[in-house]
């Protein structure tokens, strides 16, 4: 047995996920385009900093008149305090220098010039400071707090391209989190709003394209008014269609098979009445009232076989309209409409759960558990039975299935209708009759995603009529 293709994508290629991924990347890439200005922004601050450390040097220097006067510890402070081997004052074309006990030998110097504030240069600053060698000395130079004064700051670019790329690793960390929140977020909207309602319209179709002929398979559109419930009434009336000409089609292949046989049994039937009726028209009353009942019933089985052609040819092919229905009440209702309430001879017995309730069409079913009904009476009433003849209707439920059982205990089915029993104008245990009934019954049912089996047995006939449990309401 061949494993049964399935036309669903995969689960990584599913809405669901490309969905996320792609909130995700451009979340991220919205993170990047502000992340640039933010670690320029960053690093200004940062040399802003210190540049005011800086200036606070520069205040003690322009208070001293003799720089060399000033106490080590002091000088080391802040040096210490602003990170820098070395501080210069500049005033009037005179310079003033704060540096180490122990200068530092400087190899490749940078310069920062934090009076220049446009963005484009604190862009490339930035880039240039987290790119360029781990080992160069910033030269750092700014405005003092007098108009005519300059501070400079040298110091070792280090601390701050590891004090930049902390601030990277963070800003990832949180543009990663906020993205997959907002991901999150998003998909759950999204989710709710639009994948399922897809998804739901995609499972729809690939299950009614495996069964067209399964009613219960019509998707029911939502109140939406935008596109995807104007898809949902669409597909819904297509789905309508297509079951509605699925059945014409089986209807008219069925008649077109069976013009031949209705043609031949009519004209028969027609021409056996036209006989009787002119001999009746000659003869006399004795004569006319032996022959007049073979004459209305043979003009009757000519009408009902007409009529139930008629029937199967005007059939609507509507879909089920399921609703809760009690199977108990219906099964009563068929069996009074059957003739086998109050029957003289023939028992009905109902042994359906009074509590047993199904969501189907009570109208269509009642016609299936009618035809059974009838057919059980008929064969009962037309043989020499059983001392105690009976028809019965139970119920068996599994896992999967609820199975209303219809049986009695009558002579059974002959070998020719078996073969053909639900073939339509093939399948009747009747003379004259058409086999219609039972067609229909397995139409009805299948249309409610179920299965109208016979099952052979020893004595008596029984059918047994197979719904999906899902049809079950629950109490």
């Amino acid at each position: 047995m061949t494993a049964k293709r399935s036309f669903l994508p995969a689960r990584f290629w599913g809405l669901s996920n490309k969905l996320i991924a792609t909130i995700i990347a451009v979340i991220l890439l919205v993170e990047i385009v502000f992340y640039v200005p933010s670690l320029a922004l960053f690093r200004a601050n940062w040399l802003n900093d210190r540049l005011r450390v800086g200036v606070v040097a520069a205040r003690v220097l322009d208070a001293v008149p003799d720089v060399m006067a000033l106490p080590r510890n002091l000088t080391d402070r802040l040096l210490t305090s602003a990170g820098a081997h070395a501080i210069v004052y500049r005033r009037e074309g005179q310079s003033q220098l704060i540096e180490l006990a122990d200068p530092v030998t400087l190899d490749v110097v940078a310069t920062a010039d934090m009076r220049q504030t446009d963005f484009m240069t604190l862009m490339l600053g930035a880039f240039d400071t987290l790119f360029a060698n781990p080992g160069r000395t910033l030269r750092i130079v700014g405005q003092g707090d007098l108009d005519d004064s300059l501070v400079e700051l040298l110091m070792p670019e280090r601390p701050l391209r590891q004090d930049m790329l902390d601030y990277s690793r963070q800003i990832g960390v949180l543009s990663l989190a906020v993205a997959a929140a907002t991901a999150v977020a998003l998909y759950l909207l999204a989710s709710f709003l639009f994948i399922h309602p897809v998804r739901r319209l995609t499972e729809n179709m690939l299950a009614f394209r495996q069964a067209p002929e399964n009613g219960n398979l019509i998707i029911t559109p939502s109140t939406r008014r935008d596109e995807i419930g104007v898809a949902e009434r669409e597909l819904a009336s297509m789905e309508q269609d297509i079951f509605s000409m699925l059945r014409q089609r089986r209807h008219l292949a069925d008649l077109g098979l069976a013009v031949a046989k209705i043609n031949h049994d009519l004209r028969n039937t027609l021409t056996s009445a036209q006989l009787l009726s002119d001999q009746v028209a000659t003869l006399d009353d004795p004569k006319v009232q032996r022959l007049a009942p073979r004459l209305v019933t043979t003009l009757d089985r000519a009408i009902g076989f007409a009529q139930s052609v008629l029937e199967y040819g005007r059939e609507t092919s509507v879909p089920p309209v399921p609703t809760p229905t009690r199977m108990h009440s219906l099964v009563d209702d068929a069996a009074f409409d059957a003739r086998l309430v109050g029957h003289p001879t023939i028992a009905f017995i109902n042994e359906l759960p009074l509590e047993l309730q199904l969501n189907v069409d009570a109208n269509q079913m009642g016609r299936v558990m009618l035809n059974l009904l009838k057919n059980a009476r008929e064969a009962l009433e037309a043989a020499n039975g059983p001392a105690e003849p009976a028809v019965r209707a139970t119920a068996q439920q599994t896992e999967d299935w609820i199975t209303i059982e219809v049986s009695d205990n009558g002579p059974g089915l002959p070998p020719r209708a078996r073969e053909n029993l639900f073939v339509a104008f093939e399948g009747s245990a009747r003379a004259g009759g058409t086999g219609l009934g039972l067609a229909i019954a397995r139409e009805i049912t299948e249309a409610h995603g179920g299965q109208l089996l016979f099952i052979d047995q020893p004595t008596g006939t029984r059918f047994d009529i197979m719904l999906p449990r899902s049809l079950e309401v629950s109490p």
